[in-house]
């Protein structure tokens, strides 16, 4: 991979693989698998896709619900192995894919904090010392001592985004989670993304609102059915998408 790219995604392809019978509980799954009695439907949710990211660039990724953005993310994020292609990555990433991933939801925000500070490779250490600024950035103190599992959607939101983006990471994966949050906060966690960016982090942003991609974005890539549509700039590639949502109203 060159070293002027943060993320180089090359010609991937990812694969799943989908039962075509419906089964009725885990027990008929199993013997009809090992019996080789199931059949499965091959299903490709990205083919061939390339993108390359430099240092402190900001991308975002546009498509229809389905498209393949999710699991572009999850690739580069380590957590999906392509079927084929290869993807090379520079730096540390903080990746807020799913809502309340790294989180216990029988623990506390503050015991929370600690956890999910560790699954980003923060020492407890380093947690501490930022732990007034996650708490108060995230709007929780009066709630830092009740279980998760208690925490509303927006609530959950503003804690990962505020533990994820206290320790400013190389890259920052933010993937529709901030829809959740009432729009003051969105305000303030946009504000903060480009303070981030300012400061050379570079940013994978998955996002609906065109609008906020422009605005936050300098390039975009648009899938659809797992192909790239178009990839460059931020406002030809949006321009054309929203194009393309019109002419299929």
């Amino acid at each position: 991979m060159s070293e002027n790219y943060m993320i180089d995604v090359d010609n991937v392809t990812i694969r799943f693989n989908m039962a075509t019978q419906k089964v009725d509980n885990l027990k008929e799954y199993f013997v009809r698998l090992v019996t080789r009695q199931l059949m499965f439907q091959e299903f490709l949710a990205l083919q061939d896709v390339n993108l390359k990211v430099k240092k402190g660039e900001a991308w975002g990724l546009i498509g229809v619900n389905g498209s393949g953005k999710s699991t572009l993310l999850k690739a580069i994020s380590g957590i999906m192995k392509p079927y084929k292609g290869s993807i090379a990555v520079h730096g540390n990433i903080a990746p807020l894919i799913e809502l309340g991933a790294g989180f216990d939801m029988n623990l506390t925000a503050r015991e929370n904090i600690y956890l999910n500070g560790a699954v980003l490779g923060h020492s407890k250490k380093e947690m501490q010392q930022h732990f007034d600024d996650i708490v108060d950035f995230a709007e929780i103190r009066q709630f830092l001592d009740s279980p998760i599992k208690n925490y509303s959607s927006g609530m959950k939101a503003r804690l990962g985004f505020s533990v994820a983006t206290m320790v400013k990471p190389d890259i920052l994966i933010v993937d529709e989670v901030l829809s959740v949050g009432d729009y003051k906060f969105r305000k303030k966690c946009q504000q903060r993304m480009e303070t981030m960016l300012s400061g050379g982090t570079t940013l994978l942003f998955v996002s609906h609102n065109i609008d906020q991609v422009k605005e936050l974005c300098t390039h975009a890539l648009w899938l659809d059915k797992g192909h790239v549509v178009m990839s460059g700039e931020v406002n030809p590639v949006c321009d054309a998408y929203m194009a393309m949502d019109e002419v299929k109203k």
